[in-house]
């Protein structure tokens, strides 16, 4: 049998060959050199002296200064993560080993699978932004050149780094650790032990990405609007003037909270799907053996090959040669990927999982025939129901369609009613995403009860390295768009690169509704995983029958569950206006004590250090109320009310969750999308352009959309995900209290 026809032979590969292709991704970008390229055809000066030894100075520098910051903050609040985390991996053991009669293996292995999905999570968020950091001045560099095609490609390969590096690192962690892990449990009636003591890699991942994504987007954000308020609505400056002191924080932001929070987001939703689909499983293993179960692996690991050949279509087979061609090209990654997926797939289930296998149903006693087909069914049904989620959430957020274009209009008679239009627009867009979401997990679950659900939560992230790629574009542009305006390059640069940002501007608004769906279904695959291990705990004398909502206690905390999103959203959008007022402030100060800030061409230099400071310190504190609010709500629940009452409590929080955060992202897409359509625009146009009244009111909009689609909006997706799985890996320790009734015995 050859390497490849063997479940751990192919997903060593893939990770291998993932981590080899970042790699090499990465010596291409590191080949362009940070040079001025002095016009290259497109003008003939880029700053007015046309001094190229000055400019090429002038974007080191400033290459170093958002380095530095995006170092020093993921420094200070990887330290606060890394103390919580062994914190916590102590109470994991303790609460775990005595949940299971003190059973001391599973409390360490939870407790180790805890510490290296988290650890595994850190790494992932660091090495984007290095990657980020290190592509931003060299696409800036590349814009600078004729044509269309390198500044692209630098951008892409630089998203491709993070994608395939996160993919390929977190996949081997993961399957290293079962391989380990099963040398204490060889026997197949012992691995749903395995599965249950993995669940604490998804635990360590979300936990990172909560914090990552909470404080990186208060940080981002924080920047962003008092950069916007203060320098573009009051003094009429352009977006990321070296002017204004705050345009380096909001550029370390980009950095920090769309490339590092984001990366451990996703990286937290493939571990936790994995997981989740293997705990559902673990009883193939018993009838069909290690290749079988380890199938919802195997699906990731064939995504890689399937995304690594799909990647060759944008930088080679149809490169981007006009700026028509830029959003064209992203989009045929997201639909060529899914496509492919479909036959690659249905050959991984006819190669590892049997003619049919059997696996016990999450509810009543049924034993359920399963088939290659059916497995193959549920994961292409994700993969296509995220495919059309994303391809609706572009059709709410680009400026290529109507609805963003009426956000725009409104903005004719001011802020107000665009605020109202753009709420408006978020509500509507939920619609068919969330119509999407039904039938995908009615049809999963009809065909292959919990576990097809925990497939086709596989399935939405089966082209995770491509998804990556498209996100860590956007801010690499957006970056690259900052750098290009605060070096004072030709005006031709920052148009190129605004065109290459708007595209990814709808894209990532795709990548949060993949992600959105993705967690949805995670999330209720995560509680199937739960009801699995409350029966398996209490010998089916619970949750034999499926969880009762009218029960009294589970109904109340359904309605507690769905006011759980709307706290930590209020927290954290709350969070931004704090330390964005403080922000305002600074800014204002400095233009105050230094009025010639303003000049054209000022003398002195703004102090972006103290802007820097502002966005670390309130992200840093910020961070941990909302982050703790969500990590001890379930676990307080189960420890005192018991297993009915978490299990409200997560339907609650997943139902709401996903409205709300396809709602906020959206909302936030279409207003930063508006701002661009009319900025497009010529003053002489209906729509007067960049800083007519009509551009200030859509700046107002885009700077409440800010909050909504970068920190409160993504963040969501990380609350219905963390709650979850945080009861699953608890779920013993519930149930050892008053045989799941909790220290109140109200279950």
């Amino acid at each position: 049998m050859s390497l490849l026809n063997t479940a751990s032979g192919l997903i060593f590969i893939a990770g291998a060959v993932a981590l080899l292709w970042a790699l090499s991704q990465f010596l291409i970008i590191s080949k362009i050199p940070i040079i001025s390229g002095g016009g290259g055809g497109e003008s003939q000066g880029l700053v007015s002296s046309g001094d190229d030894e000055a400019t090429t100075a002038r974007l080191k520098e400033i290459y170093e200064a958002i380095y530095e910051g995006a170092e020093s903050f993921l420094a200070a609040e990887y330290q606060v993560c890394f103390w919580f985390v062994v914190c916590f991996s102590v109470l994991i053991f303790v609460l775990v080993a005595w949940g299971t009669g003190w059973d001391m293996a599973r409390g360490l292995f939870t407790a180790v699978s805890f510490l290296l999905g988290a650890f595994t999570s850190m790494a992932s968020g660091y090495l984007g932004m290095k990657v980020a950091v290190y592509s931003n001045v060299r696409t800036t560099v590349s814009a600078q050149k004729p044509g269309w095609t390198e500044c692209f490609n630098t951008a892409f390969r630089a998203g491709a780094v993070m994608g395939f590096a996160l993919c390929g690192l977190g996949m081997i962690m993961l399957y290293g650790t079962m391989l380990a892990f099963r040398v204490h449990y060889p026997e197949p009636k012992e691995w749903i032990l395995l599965t249950e003591s993995i669940t604490g890699y998804g635990l360590g991942g979300s936990v990172i990405a909560m914090f990552g994504r909470v404080g990186g987007g208060i940080y981002t954000k924080a920047a962003d609007v008092g950069a916007d308020l203060v320098g573009k609505v009051v003094h009429g400056i352009p977006e990321d003037d070296p002017r204004n002191p705050a345009t380096i924080a909001d550029n370390v932001g980009d950095n920090v909270g769309d490339v590092a929070g984001m990366g451990s987001d996703l990286f937290g939703s493939f571990a936790e799907s994995t997981c989740a689909a293997l705990v559902i499983g673990s009883s193939i293993g018993v009838s069909s053996g290690w290749d079988a179960m380890v199938f919802p692996i195997t699906v990731s690991a064939v995504g890689i090959f399937v995304c690594l050949i799909c990647s060759f279509i944008a930088t080679h087979i149809k490169p981007v040669k006009s700026e028509a061609n830029v959003e064209s090209a992203l989009k045929v990654q997201l639909i060529s990927t899914t496509i492919l997926m479909i036959p690659s797939v249905y050959y991984a289930a006819i190669t590892f999982l049997p003619e049919s296998f059997e696996l016990k149903s999450t509810v009543g006693h049924k034993v359920l025939t399963l088939t290659p087909v059916l497995a193959t069914f549920c994961v292409c049904l994700g993969a296509v129901g995220g495919l059309i989620i994303g391809l609706v959430t572009e059709y709410y957020t680009s400026h290529s369609y109507q609805p963003v274009r009426e956000v725009a209009n409104s903005c004719k008679t001011g802020a107000a009613t665009n605020m109202i239009y753009g709420i408006a627009l978020g509500f509507k867009s939920a619609i068919i995403p969330v119509i999407v979401l039904a039938v995908v997990i009615y049809l999963s679950f009809a065909f292959s009860d919990m576990y097809g659900v925990a497939l086709a939560a596989i399935g939405f992230l089966s082209n995770l390295a491509t998804g990556l790629t498209i996100d860590v574009y956007g801010p690499v542009c957006d970056n690259a768009g900052g750098i290009a305006e605060m070096a004072e390059l030709h005006p031709s640069v920052r148009e190129k690169t605004d065109a290459l940002d708007a595209a990814g501007n709808t894209t990532a608004a795709i990548g949060k509704g993949f992600a959105i769906g993705s967690a949805a279904l995670v999330s209720l695959a995560l509680f199937g995983a739960f009801v699995t291990r409350i029966r398996h705990s209490s010998d089916d004398a619970l949750f034999s029958q499926g969880v009762n909502m009218l029960e009294p206690l589970t109904f109340a905390f359904l309605i507690i569950g769905g006011m759980i999103p709307f706290a930590f959203a209020a927290m954290t959008m709350k969070s931004v206006g704090e330390a964005a007022m403080a922000m305002v402030m600074e800014v204002q100060r400095q233009f105050d004590e230094k009025p010639h800030l303003l000049d054209e061409n000022p003398t002195e230099r703004p102090d972006y250090d103290a802007c820097i400071q502002i966005s670390t310190k309130a992200s840093l504190r910020e961070m941990i109320p909302p982050g703790a609010m969500v990590i001890f709500t379930p676990l307080l629940t189960g420890i005192f009310f018991g297993v009915t009452a978490v299990s409200g409590l997560l339907v609650g929080a997943l139902i709401a969750s996903v409205q709300l955060a396809i709602s906020m992202s959206n909302s936030g897409g279409a207003w930063d999308n508006a701002k661009k359509y009319i900025e497009k625009q010529s003053p002489d146009s209906e729509l007067k352009g960049k800083g007519s009244d009509i551009h200030k009111a859509a700046v107002v909009g885009d700077t409440v959309g800010d909050p909504f689609k970068d920190t409160s909006g993504p963040a969501l997706n990380i609350v219905m995900k963390l709650m979850a799985v945080l009861s699953l890996v608890f779920a013993d320790t519930f149930y050892a209290i008053n045989e799941g009734s909790g220290l109140f015995k109200m279950g």
